[in-house]
C-alpha cells in the first residue's frame, strides 16, 4: 500500500496510524519525562502539521475529520458524565461542594465577561466557550498534584472540582450551545422557548432512558459479562447518532445525561466499563488534540492580538481568582489554601476538543467570531499547562503548603512484621500510612507514631479520606491472599503494576487450587510469607538501615551482611524502591538500603555505615 496518494497527501490509514503513534507516544513521554503531556503533543501536532507540513487532516483525513471529532467528543462527554457520581459528591468536603454549586455558575458567568469583554467574543460565542471553560483538566491536574506533592486538603479540593466539574462544563456547554442554536432558527420567542423545552427534554428523556436501560439489563444479567463493554460502547454511539438525527446537535446531551444515569445505578460491574472509559478517553483525547494541533492554521492565529493576551490573563489573574474567592467564603478553609486553589486552574485537552467542536458549529451558524474559539483554547491551555506545571511546586512551597517531597508507602495489612518496617521507613523520613480493615491490627502502629486507617483501602470511605496522589508504592501485606491479590489487582491502574508488591503467598498443595500469578502484585523482599516474616520477628529479626559511602560500598556491606534480606533502595534524592524478589541491586555512595536481618549480640541501633 502506497504511503502516498495524490496531490501528496498521506493515505488515510497511515494518517490514523500516525495519529495514533503521536498521541500515544507523547503520554507515554510525558510520563517518563514527568511533565505535562499535552506540552508534547501540541509540539507533536504542530510540528508535522503547519510547520513540516507532513500531516494535513482536511487533506489527508478529508470528510471523515468533521464526524471523527463529533464522535470523539461524544465519548468524552460521556466518560465525563460517568465520573459524576452523586453520592460521592454528597460525601464531599463543604469546600468541594462550594466550588461546585457556587463556583462552576460563577465561573461560568466570569468567564463569558472575560470572554466578551478580554477577548472581543459575542455574547453568543461567549456564553457557549464560557460553559466549557469550567472545565480545569481532570487529565492535567492528577499529574501536577502527583509532581507537587502539596498538602491533602488544597489537593483534594483541586482534585475533585476538576473531577466533578468536568460533567458540569460539558452541560454548561451544551446547554449554552442548544439555547443559540434555538434562537437562530426559530421564527419568534416563544418559538425559540417552546423549541428549547423540546429539544432539552427530548435529549434529556433519551440519555436517561438509555441510561437506565443499560443499567436494568445489566443487573438483570441480560447482557454477558464479556458483552457488557461492547454493548455500552455501541449503545453510546446510537444514542448520540439517534438523538442527532431526531434533533440537531442534541446527542452531547443525551450522551452525558446517560453517562450520569449510569454512574448513579451502583452497577456492580461500573469498575469495568469505568476502567474502559478511561482507556478509550486516553486514546481519543490525545488523538483528537494532535489532529487539532496538525490542523491548526497559523494565520488563525495571526488573528490572534493584545485582546487574546488580555483573555488569558484575566483568566489566570480576574476570573479564576475571583471565582474560588467567592466561593470559599466561610467555607473554613484557610486563607492561604483558597490563594492556592485560586491561582491554580490548568485546562486541559478536553477544554480543546469540545471548544473546537463548538466553534465550528457556531461559525456554520453565521458568527465569524467563533473561528476564534480553537485558537484561544489552544492559547489558554498552552498557558496555564505550562504556567502551573512549573510554578505549583514552588508556589506551594512558599505557602507552606506541601506534604513531604518523598513519594509515601502505603503498607495494607497491620502486623508485628509490617509495623517493623513501617517505623524503619519513617526513621528513613518516607511517608508511610498503613491501612487494615480490623482496627485492633493496628494497635502497635499508632503506638510507635505511624499513620493509619482502618477500614477497607478499596471502600469509598478510603477514596473519600485518603489522598493517595502522595504515595507511590503499595504493599499488600495482610495474612488473606486472595485479599492482597484482590487489592494489588484493583489499584494496580491507580499506583502502576510496577509500583504494586504483595507478601509471598502461602502455598498450595495443589497447583490447581493456586491464585494465578498473572494476578496480584510483585513480590519482593524475602522468601517468607505472612506467618513467616512475623515468626522471624519474634525470633529477634529487625529491619536496619545502612548508608552506603565510598568508602563502604554495597559490596562491604553483602560481604557482611550474607544473611539479610534486602527490601528497599532510597536514592539520594529520596525516592524509594522496593527490591523485587532475585533483583540485582547497584549500591552508590549516600544510597540508603533498608534490609531485613537476624540480630547480632552486642549491636547498637545504629547499623554500620549510618
Amino acid at each position: 500500500m502506497a504511503i502516498e496518494s495524490e496531490a501528496g497527501a498521506m493515505a488515510p490509514v497511515m494518517a490514523f496510524a500516525l495519529v495514533g503513534a503521536l498521541g500515544v507516544g507523547s503520554q507515554w513521554l510525558a510520563w517518563r519525562m514527568r511533565m505535562p503531556a499535552i506540552v508534547l503533543m501540541l509540539v507533536a501536532g504542530i510540528l508535522i502539521g503547519p510547520v513540516a507540513g507532513v500531516f494535513d487532516p482536511a487533506r489527508d483525513i478529508g470528510p471523515l475529520m468533521g464526524p471523527i471529532i463529533s464522535i470523539a467528543v461524544a465519548i468524552i462527554l460521556f466518560e465525563g458524565g460517568l465520573t459524576l457520581n452523586l453520592h460521592s459528591l454528597q460525601d464531599a468536603a463543604k469546600g468541594v461542594k462550594r466550588l461546585v454549586f457556587i463556583g462552576a455558575p460563577l465561573g461560568w458567568l466570569t468567564s463569558a465577561l472575560t470572554l466578551r469583554y478580554g477577548a472581543g467574543l459575542s455574547w453568543e460565542s461567549a456564553a457557549v466557550f464560557g460553559g466549557i471553560m469550567i472545565v480545569t483538566g481532570p487529565t492535567v491536574i492528577a499529574p501536577l498534584l502527583r509532581t507537587a506533592r502539596l498538602a491533602k486538603r488544597p489537593a483534594a479540593l483541586l482534585q475533585w472540582e476538576a473531577i466533578v466539574n468536568d460533567p458540569i462544563g460539558a452541560l454548561a456547554a451544551v446547554l449554552a450551545f442548544e439555547v443559540v442554536l434555538v434562537l437562530n432558527t426559530a421564527t419568534t420567542v416563544s418559538a425559540a422557548a417552546i423549541d428549547l423545552f423540546v429539544g432539552i427534554s427530548i435529549a434529556t428523556a433519551f440519555g436517561a432512558a438509555a441510561g437506565f436501560g443499560l443499567a436494568r439489563s445489566f443487573k438483570r444479567g441480560w447482557v454477558p459479562e464479556y458483552m457488557k463493554v461492547p454493548v455500552l460502547f455501541s449503545l453510546l454511539l446510537g444514542v448520540f447518532a439517534v438523538s442527532d438525527y431526531i434533533l440537531h446537535e442534541s446527542g452531547l446531551l443525551a450522551v452525558t445525561i446517560m453517562g450520569i444515569v449510569i454512574a448513579n445505578s451502583n452497577l456492580p460491574s461500573y469498575e469495568e466499563l469505568r476502567r474502559f472509559k478511561e482507556h478509550a478517553t486516553v486514546l481519543l483525547v490525545s488523538g483528537v488534540f494532535i489532529l487539532l494541533a496538525a490542523g491548526l492554521d497559523f494565520n488563525a492565529l495571526a488573528q490572534l492580538d493584545w485582546r487574546a493576551v488580555a483573555f488569558v490573563l484575566m483568566v489566570v489573574l480576574v476570573a479564576r481568582p475571583l471565582t474560588v474567592l467567592a466561593s470559599l467564603v466561610g467555607s473554613g478553609v484557610p486563607f492561604k489554601e483558597q490563594l492556592l486553589v485560586a491561582l491554580t486552574g490548568p485546562r486541559g485537552v478536553v477544554l480543546v476538543a469540545v471548544a473546537g467542536l463548538f466553534g465550528e458549529r457556531l461559525f456554520e451558524l453565521g458568527f465569524a467570531d467563533a473561528a476564534l474559539i480553537g485558537p484561544l483554547a489552544f492559547a489558554l491551555v498552552s498557558v496555564t499547562v505550562v504556567l502551573h506545571g512549573f510554578t505549583l511546586a514552588p508556589f506551594a512551597r512558599w505557602l507552606g503548603l506541601t506534604g513531604s517531597d518523598t513519594p509515601g508507602v502505603i503498607i495494607i495489612g497491620g502486623s508485628p512484621w509490617t509495623t517493623a518496617f513501617a517505623e524503619a521507613l519513617q526513621k528513613a523520613e518516607v511517608p508511610v500510612l498503613m491501612t487494615d480493615p480490623n482496627f485492633g491490627n493496628l494497635r502497635g502502629a499508632r503506638t510507635v507514631g505511624i499513620s493509619t486507617f482502618s477500614g477497607d483501602i478499596l471502600s469509598e470511605a478510603a477514596e473519600q479520606r485518603l489522598e493517595l496522589v502522595s504515595y507511590a508504592t503499595l504493599i499488600a501485606a495482610t495474612d488473606n491472599d486472595a485479599y492482597n491479590t484482590l487489592v494489588a489487582t484493583d489499584l494496580a491502574p491507580e499506583f502502576g503494576r510496577d509500583n504494586v508488591f504483595q507478601i509471598m503467598r502461602e502455598k498450595n498443595e495443589s497447583a490447581r487450587h493456586q491464585l494465578p500469578r498473572t494476578l496480584g502484585g510483585r513480590m519482593f523482599g524475602v522468601d517468607e510469607t505472612h506467618a513467616g516474616m512475623n515468626k522471624l520477628i519474634r525470633d529477634g529479626w529487625t529491619f536496619r538501615i545502612t548508608r552506603l559511602t565510598e568508602e563502604y560500598t554495597f559490596e562491604d556491606w553483602r560481604a557482611e551482611r550474607t544473611e539479610a534480606h534486602l527490601f528497599a533502595r532510597l536514592a539520594p534524592n529520596g525516592d524509594i524502591r522496593l527490591i523485587r524478589k532475585d533483583e540485582e541491586v547497584k549500591g552508590a555512595p549516600d544510597v540508603r538500603i533498608i534490609a531485613f536481618r537476624p540480630a547480632r549480640e552486642g549491636e547498637g541501633d545504629q547499623p554500620p555505615g549510618q
